[in-house]
């Protein structure tokens, strides 16, 4: 299995973007050898170390991981890359804000210029086909920064169909083509469901001519998957669709049931599919 290449980066500015989405863009020499730009949702490994704990210059996870006890090893967070500018070589990151909670939301409200942050990556697989004729976009605020980054690179001439669904109206972001809800104190994916299902499917399109790109909350992704998938019949191939988080569990939680989770989603929808 390869290792992954761990990053530094350097704070170079914050900015509060809404009342809970705050941003931090990296830079400096640490990020040399990073580069992103293929896929729209790529996305990178935050590491942040347990404190009191000395991890050792240069920073190793690998190495952590073999010669400490597992409760000193460093906590990591996933997070999209909302954009990566290669000529300035700055990395810029949004963070959804939940009050004081979160380690990497308190990092970021804390983070000030000169500050470091260790990362792996980039992941990522999607970015809109060139060839789709009509594009779904869908998700809370944690799949806003990947469903910004799509739109820019859907083609001229394709129909796109964004809907985002936010807990509080003052966190829209001035993002044309953007249908947003909000939810109140309504449960995550209550308005954005209806409207995903109410809106107008292009009659008889072929599959290779849609492509869907549905993230956010795990239970509402369970259920547009699979309308997409049994209701309007898009193979897998041509949908981009995942949980990037579960209510009620962190992300280390989440990611020791996920594979799991989605295996059996896919039994079950392949079974209704015969």
């Amino acid at each position: 299995m390869s290792v992954p290449q761990i990053h530094t980066g350097r704070v170079l500015r914050t900015e509060r973007l809404t009342p809970n989405m705050h941003r931090v863009v990296l830079g400096g020499e640490g990020l040399e050898r990073f580069a992103a730009g293929e896929h729209t949702d790529h996305y990178v490994k935050l590491m942040f170390p347990r404190p009191g704990v000395q991890y050792g210059e240069p920073f190793d996870p690998a190495a952590a991981r073999e010669t400490m006890p597992r409760e000193q090893w460093p906590v990591t967070r996933t997070y999209t890359v909302r954009a990566w500018d290669a000529d300035a070589r700055e990395l810029t990151l949004d963070f959804v804000l939940h009050g004081d909670s979160g380690l990497a939301a308190r990092w970021a409200v804390r983070a000030r210029p000169g500050d470091p942050l260790h990362f792996g990556g980039p992941g990522g697989a999607y970015s809109p086909d060139p060839a789709a004729t009509w594009h779904l976009l869908a998700g809370d605020e944690s799949a806003l920064p990947a469903i910004a980054a799509a739109m820019s690179r859907v083609p001229a001439g394709a129909e796109c169909a964004a809907f985002v669904e936010l807990g509080d109206p003052a966190d829209r972001q001035d993002i044309p083509g953007i249908t947003w809800l909000y939810r109140a104190e309504g449960p995550i994916g209550a308005k954005l469901v209806p409207a995903v299902l109410a809106h107008p499917f292009p009659a008889g399109a072929a599959p290779a001519t849609v492509h869907a790109f549905v993230h956010g909350e795990a239970t509402f992704v369970k259920e547009l998957r699979r309308y997409l998938r049994i209701e309007r019949g898009l193979p897998r191939e041509r949908m981009s669709v995942s949980g990037y988080w579960r209510l009620g569990h962190d992300e280390d939680g989440w990611q020791a049931s996920k594979r799991a989770w989605n295996a059996q989603i896919e039994a079950e929808q392949e079974l209704a599919l015969r």
